[in-house]
């Protein structure tokens, strides 16, 4: 049984308790946030200690792993402490804003950074999975473009905005982490975007849609798609295309009904509105796998050079939207 300790008590870290409890060979030990309200609400509906203090769960060694699930300003000093202590890591993304700060943070805890898978869970997510391990396995041939769509259904608060670091680190970066599943080694990035949507995030300074084209090292092209406001609800599409077809993966319903009458035909339910809906088995399968790779002796997958990766996009991305050129990354 693996003792588990839960670092923040947010909106998203009642996700990972709910992953924790359920899985037959996890137990939540204890849970840690600064605001005790919120440390006692988690604890309280998921049956486990709480804490204010980081140190109630780093320092006791009956925990054999956490879960980062806090603001990304504390990530690097929570994860470090975490392995430097001899605990397993599952940190949400992004690691940090900085890349050097990641860099800084991989300096120092070496090959510590073994210890550490980062949570891009929708790698786990089964239809993306299962696209992505039948393109690996060569039904399409060469992969030849890849699309991805992402969009919200409506726009974050502008505090959270601000505190974010913009589109591309806080949203799209999920997005240039699903691109380097299928594609690989990136190489360029161009990107352009737009404010359409919401005044509060031009005033914040950033964009609220934006498109990324990136080329892996292979030639073949992802394009990504992202906006802050989808009228018709969360919006998560993919498609795969190659030289000997095509995969898609189309946004889900609550069920599969659909009404046909004299005004209309093929009438369905909204889409699933929001990314807890839509997401939830992934976030499942994504502690299922933090767990079995612990067990077996496995390197992790995501670790800290795809968190790290995917934050070079992120920033490559930035500079090539305010540059209005193409950038190229390297390792």
């Amino acid at each position: 049984m693996l003792n588990v300790g839960l670092l923040g008590c947010g909106r998203i870290s009642q996700v990972h308790a709910d992953s924790i409890t359920t899985h037959p060979r996890a137990r939540l030990a204890r849970v840690f946030d600064p605001i005790e309200e919120s440390a006692v609400a988690v604890a309280t509906r998921f049956g486990t200690e709480h804490s204010t203090t980081a140190e109630a769960i780093l320092d006791d060694p009956a925990i054999d792993a956490v879960v980062i699930a806090s603001p990304t300003p504390t990530h690097v000093d929570l994860l470090t402490r975490a392995v430097e202590a001899g605990k397993w890591v599952l940190c949400e993304k992004p690691i940090d804003l900085d890349v050097a700060n990641v860099d800084a943070c991989r300096e120092r805890i070496g090959d510590l950074t073994s210890k550490v898978m980062v949570g891009f869970n929708r790698r786990f997510d089964p239809t993306f999975a299962d696209i992505q391990a039948r393109v690996a396995a060569g039904e399409l041939g060469n992969l030849e473009q890849l699309t991805i769509i992402s969009r919200d259904p409506a726009p974050p608060p502008a505090a959270y905005v601000a505190s974010s670091g913009g589109l591309f680190k806080d949203m799209m970066i999920h997005d240039f982490d699903m691109a380097r599943f299928f594609l690989g080694d990136v190489v360029e990035v161009t990107a352009t975007g737009s404010n359409l949507v919401s005044p509060e995030i031009e005033e914040a300074g950033d964009i609220d849609g934006g498109v990324v084209v990136l080329r892996g090292s292979t030639g073949a092209v992802a394009t990504i798609l992202n906006s802050r406001r989808c009228a018709f609800g969360y919006d998560q599409r993919l498609e795969a295309f190659g030289e000997g077809g095509m995969f898609t993966a189309v946004n889900q319903l609550p069920t599969s009904v659909r009404f046909s009458g004299a005004d209309a035909t093929e009438v369905a339910a909204p889409y699933l509105n929001f990314f807890l809906d839509r997401y939830m088995p992934a976030y499942a399968a994504e502690f299922d796998s933090f767990v079995t790779s612990i067990e077996e002796g496995r390197p992790f997958s995501p670790g800290f050079d795809d968190g790290r990766a995917a934050l070079v996009l992120a920033e490559a991305a930035g500079a090539s939207l305010n540059s209005r050129a193409t950038v190229e990354v390297s390792a």
